[in-house]
């Protein structure tokens, strides 16, 4: 059983990057696993904005990633971009604040042509925080999820199979366990 830290950096409430977090979240506890929500749009703007990593609320955030064993970092894509949430709290970060930890990235966004973002914009900054890995993420294309009243998620199969996919490898990798040692066909990485 590990620890695995969920970072949302949604600025908003009803999400559909919380959404898609919420899914992997439960496949992760399904598992076997402890999962710790980091909720960034509920720490104090101030201390995050200034980089203040001694306010209770930033320091209790930081430490629940010091404790993971591995962690999922959600983000909408803007402007083909990852959320300015999500760069103000990882720049607060100690520099090796990710050591030792397996690391799943995951996007939405309203455009297929944001798809690189994980790979090309957010890889980058999470590998400099010096992850033991980063297994392949996903980008998920806001229309292929429908938030249901009574907060029910519905992602379609188009995105639902390849995002549970990923989360396998990610669970994988946290168990220690490689695909190809297993005999298993190796998957193909995705965005």
């Amino acid at each position: 059983m590990a620890v695995i830290a969920t970072i949302s950096s949604s600025p908003n409430r009803t999400s559909k990057t919380d959404a898609v977090l919420t899914d992997i979240a439960r496949q992760l506890q399904r598992a076997g696993h402890v999962v710790v929500p980091v909720v960034l749009r509920d720490l104090p703007a101030e201390p995050l904005v200034r980089g203040n990593a001694h306010d209770p609320d930033i320091a209790r955030a930081v430490a629940a990633l010091e404790a993971a064993d591995a962690v999922v970092v959600s983000t909408p894509v803007y402007k083909a971009a990852y959320g300015g949430l999500l760069k103000t709290f990882l720049d607060l970060l100690p520099q090796f604040a990710l050591r030792g930890k397996v690391v799943l990235p995951v996007a939405t966004g309203g455009t297929p042509a944001h798809v690189l973002v994980v790979d090309y914009a957010l890889r980058p900054v999470l590998a400099s925080l010096a992850p033991s890995s980063i297994t392949p993420g996903w980008f998920v294309l806001a229309d292929h999820i429908t938030l249901a009243e009574g907060g029910e998620v519905l992602i379609d199969e188009v995105a639902h199979r390849p995002l549970r996919e990923v989360t396998a490898v990610f669970l994988d990798t946290v168990a220690g366990r490689s695909l190809v040692a297993a005999g298993a066909e190796p998957r193909e990485a995705v965005a």
